[in-house]
């Protein structure tokens, strides 16, 4: 479901024997190999090099996956030296993502659309070009977690403004979704980003609860050390679908409510796999899958509550 990438291109893969291998069970690189990674401040708590490091090895691709601490202040150059260094992208996480729109000499329309970009490939010319994929790994997420599941069926509720809103919003939307209403602490935000977004969206100071076929929670509250999302959902519809972007716990309190009313529940571990999909293959050559195995490998240390 929606933009797979932002049209992403594909690199051709680069696998197999006399490029790279194994020995003693150690990944070896060739001097061929494929290089990408994630820039953030901090990085160390990503889970990225988890997750791509689980498909390189997988699929024999000769190539690392690194971590790349970088401060706000040395982004731009950090950007441009890994470009003429020979690395086929990068993801760009906190608090680089607008950072990184701005940098891009090309942009997809998703990214325009999301307005920052999460995933970064670089051309044979040192070009940049961004992408957001956060809005496909969300819709992706929702079809695994509650299947059949149609964001044009009805309402949308998305609690929260940031990035990762915005985001999530314009996929719900150019997926059909008929109304979204964003309710946010500062209002200001909130209709701020509804009129970036255009179309039937609209701010509200609680959650029309009663109208949502999906309640989205876009906020930090039910993190690990963060308080709970204080919300009562007893006047969802029973077919609603509720989903929570934070997957530290697995569930958070927001799922647990929910299933214990009997809906269906959504986490965000999903959403961070398949996010790094588009980005993979366009670095690596190979579209990786999503399924129980890689799930559990990320989710490894993740307190399921």
């Amino acid at each position: 479901m929606g933009e797979r990438g932002g049209g992403l291109p594909r690199a051709p893969p680069l696998t197999g024997a006399g490029r790279g291998g194994h020995v003693g069970g150690m990944q070896v690189l060739s001097g061929k190999a494929r290089k990408a990674g994630v820039l953030g401040w901090p990085v160390a708590h990503s889970r990225s090099p988890r997750l791509h490091g689980f498909w390189l090895q997988r699929h024999g691709v000769d190539g690392a996956y690194l971590p790349l601490p970088v401060a706000p202040e040395h982004f731009v150059a950090a950007v441009r030296a890994l470009a003429r260094l020979g690395f086929a992208g990068a993801n760009v996480t906190i608090p680089h993502k607008e950072a990184a729109f701005a940098l891009c000499d090309t942009l997809s329309p998703v990214a325009r659309r999301a307005g920052s970009v999460n995933t970064l490939v670089f051309d044979a010319e040192g070009g940049i070009h961004g992408t957001s994929t956060d809005g496909f790994g969300f819709l992706e997420s929702l079809q695994d977690g509650a299947p059949g599941f149609d964001p044009a069926s009805g309402p949308a509720v998305i609690l929260g403004a940031g990035g990762a809103v915005r985001a999530v919003a314009a996929a719900l939307l150019d997926a059909g979704c008929p109304k979204l209403t964003l309710v946010n602490r500062t209002p200001a935000r909130a209709e701020a980003l509804a009129r970036d977004l255009g179309g039937p969206v609209c701010v509200a100071a609680t959650p029309p609860l009663a109208e949502a076929a999906l309640l989205v929670n876009g906020t930090s509250l039910g993190m690990a050390g963060q308080p709970p999302l204080d919300i009562d959902l007893s006047a969802l519809p029973p077919h609603a679908v509720v989903a929570d972007l934070v997957y530290v716990p697995l569930e958070t309190p927001l799922l647990a409510a929910a299933r214990a009313r009997g809906l269906r529940a959504v986490d965000g571990l999903g959403m961070l796999l398949h996010q790094a999909r588009p980005g993979f293959e366009a670095w690596f050559g190979v579209a990786p899958a999503v399924d129980a195995e890689l799930r559990a490998f990320v989710a490894h240390d993740i307190p399921p509550r």
